[in-house]
């Protein structure tokens, strides 16, 4: 691997654990896909830094715990910007 793909993780795991953002939001900070940010906290960075991969795990859990309820908040908000044009 490398080392500017190792540090781009570290940095974008670092990232999620202080702002707790979505990998869409991080995804486009960073100027990379949704799927490189993914990849980069589920597949490389348990070879990189197993500790902080744990951490990471636990927000990315929590994300996807929540994510229908994000889902429904938008729906919802899509609906009555529509009704009120």
């Amino acid at each position: 691997m490398h080392d500017y793909i190792k540090e781009r993780t570290i940095k974008i795991a670092e990232h999620l654990l202080e702002t707790r953002q979505t990998v869409r939001v991080i995804a486009k900070s960073f100027g990379v896909s949704k799927s490189t940010v993914h990849k980069d906290l589920t597949e490389r960075l348990p070879t990189i830094n197993p500790v902080l991969a744990k951490e990471v795990e636990y927000v990315l859990h929590y994300h996807k715990s929540i994510r229908h309820l994000r889902g429904g908040e938008a729906t919802k908000k899509k609906y009555s910007e529509k009704s009120s044009v």
